[in-house]
């Protein structure tokens, strides 16, 4: 579609060290949390390589996190790679979608973007929200797997009901284009709409592209479609 962009960027690895553990168990991982939130990353290192080496898959991901962003330690993507694996083959999402990208972006691991979809595919099947949008991305550009609209759209869905808005947006690129179903603008300005209010305010580059699409499709609508769009958008609810 003229003027409409697909933003295809995949999502890299988390930023954060994040566990679901911690917090709700007490204990050690949480000693270690709390040391990584206020910036003691000799210490969290340290109580999360103990965890870690005991088998404990959330301290292995924060593990894995400090290594990507050479917090406390230098940065080594290699033994990022070496405890995300330790932690995905344990089933921690997190870490699944994580390894998937350095597997696509061959940081400390062979770029290989079929093992990437691999581990994507294992992370959102288990509901991270980041690996389904991920994986949507390696199906519509055909990245380690056949290229496929209705699987990139099915992932994208996925991930944009629950409010993520890069799906939403490249959902609406897709509707608007015909990509994996026939063309509908109600459908795209309804995406577009939800991306451009879910984009965070400092991302004001991605917030424009949403409007501009949005505006895009609106030139093609009638007013009764534009007010069923419209609808469709305040209706809107995220998933659970």
């Amino acid at each position: 579609m003229q003027g409409i962009s697909p933003l295809r960027v995949l999502l890299t690895a988390a930023a954060t060290a994040m566990t679901l553990a911690g917090a709700a168990l007490g204990g050690p991982l949480a000693d270690a949390e709390a040391g990584y939130e206020r910036g003691d990353y000799a210490s969290a290192l340290r109580l999360f390589r103990t965890l870690a080496n005991s088998g404990n898959s959330g301290a292995q991901y924060n593990l894995g996190v400090m290594y990507e962003n050479g917090q406390g330690v230098p940065q080594d993507d290699a033994e990022a790679a070496k405890w995300y694996r330790r932690a995905a083959e344990q089933g921690q999402s997190h870490a699944q979608n994580n390894l998937a990208f350095l597997y696509h972006a061959g940081r400390g691991v062979p770029q290989d973007d079929a093992e990437a979809v691999r581990w994507y595919r294992r992370s959102a099947a288990q509901g991270d929200a980041d690996a389904q949008y991920n994986l949507g991305v390696m199906y519509a550009d055909g990245l380690g797997t056949a290229q496929d609209y209705l699987e990139a759209r099915k992932w994208y869905r996925k991930a944009a009901d629950r409010g993520d808005p890069l799906a939403q947006y490249n959902l609406g690129v897709m509707a608007a284009s015909g990509q994996g179903a026939a063309p509908d603008n109600v459908e795209a300005h309804l995406w577009f709409d939800l991306a451009a209010s879910h984009t965070p305010a400092p991302d004001a580059v991605a917030r424009a592209k949403a409007l501009a699409g949005r505006d895009a499709v609106s030139a093609r609508m009638t007013p009764a479609q534009i007010a069923e769009a419209q609808k469709l958008a305040r209706d809107w609810k995220p998933a659970k």
